[in-house]
């Protein structure tokens, strides 16, 4: 038995995935717990009785949703899994009294998450659908995710559940979810994103140094004078080997104007995806780690110059990509959470891309075992 974050006492019965490293990570960290190194579809119905689970925790490829994706929805092949899932719930002895989903934002609006609310209902659950970030507990990172947590209605909710989509945990029982300090679940990942909070007007005579609208410089100031949300220190390594980590030349020339560069003291920092470490566009924000040194300065006339002068003005920031380590901290991983040796620093880029957010999930866990 394991007392999660979440303070709930638990087994793992099964843990299923197809995919070879993640599946090695897991086994790394957590070398007692049944892994199944399979695909979900190829479990019959009689071996999911036999585990008799009372909870499913579920992150289905996203890729059908994604709003930079084709979009294939219930037709791409990757929805197989889910709609298996699907299919077996009401055909099992026992259905599980919980389950909590996550996904993309994008799933929301899919036939996918129409499939599983019919579903939902069909077997008797009462359910809550969300649309959250970390930035609404406090961490500075927008990650925003689609969860639905439902249960079987003979034990209700704590909260009045509702048909639209929560961007912020519900109220319930102050001494058990108190959700005084969070701050509204807000993106804020996107180019064209406004924060809907207050803005922050940008000082006058203010120089757009790079490829940004004033509005969304001042959204980047909102969420920086947000006292509510961390800095990024706290989620820093103290020694860090900072060559390996440098943005390389080719990377400063060709995307000087469109990085997204946070320093130690900011309290914001853009999604990290998959890519990062090794693409730089949209794959997540770059730290400067040069903090005494002016980025203003450094931007200013920056594109009359030449290459070479470019590049020797550009490398004074010490721009570097943040550390696996670092990402694992914002999402939440636990300090004795570790990777094997043998895989790579792109991998754990990788792994940590489709992640989600260890917070999160253990207050909806919490939301979702408490009842009147």
């Amino acid at each position: 038995m394991v007392v999660s974050e979440s303070g709930v006492s638990a087994e793992v019965v099964a843990a299923v995935d197809v995919n070879t490293t993640a599946n090695e990570v897991y086994k790394y960290n957590f070398p007692n717990t049944p892994l199944w190194p399979k695909s979900i579809e190829g479990i019959p119905v009689k071996e999911l009785d036999c585990l008799s689970f009372d909870m499913i925790l579920m992150s289905p490829p996203c890729q059908p949703f994604t709003r930079i994706g084709l979009k294939g929805d219930v037709s791409d092949p990757r929805a197989k899994s889910f709609l298996y899932v699907l299919e077996v719930l009401p055909r099992l002895k026992r259905p599980p009294t919980y389950i909590l989903l996550e996904n993309v934002k994008g799933f929301e609006s899919s036939a996918a998450r129409d499939a599983l609310i019919k579903t939902l209902q069909s077997c008797g659950y009462g359910y809550q659908e969300f649309l959250l970030s970390p930035t609404c507990l406090g961490i500075p990172n927008s990650r925003l995710r689609y969860f639905i947590i439902a249960k079987l209605q003979a034990e209700p909710f704590a909260f009045q559940t509702i048909d639209t989509i929560l961007e912020d945990f519900p109220s319930t029982k102050p001494s058990v979810l108190n959700c005084s300090r969070s701050a509204p679940c807000l993106e804020g990942n996107s180019q064209t994103d406004v924060d809907q909070r207050s803005h922050t007007q940008c000082p006058a005579g203010t120089i757009l140094y790079k490829l940004e609208t004033s509005e969304e410089l001042e959204r980047k100031a909102s969420q920086d004078s947000d006292s509510s949300v961390q800095t990024l220190q706290g989620f820093l390594e103290e020694k860090v080997e900072i060559g390996q980590y440098l943005l390389p030349p080719k990377s400063l020339l060709r995307y000087a104007f469109i990085l997204d560069i946070v320093k130690p003291t900011c309290r914001r920092s853009t999604c990290f995806t998959k890519g990062y470490g090794h693409y730089v566009e949209g794959m997540g924000s770059v730290l400067q780690a040069a903090t005494d040194v002016e980025i203003s300065s450094v931007y200013k006339s920056l594109e009359t110059l030449s290459e070479e002068e470019k590049l020797t003005k550009l490398s004074t920031l010490k721009l570097r990509y943040f550390t696996p380590r670092e990402i694992a901290n914002l999402h939440g991983f636990p300090p004795e959470f570790g990777f094997p040796d043998k895989i790579t620093i792109k991998q754990q880029y990788r792994l940590l891309g489709n992640s989600l957010n260890v917070h999160i999930v253990a207050k909806l866990i919490t939301l979702l075992l408490q009842s009147h």
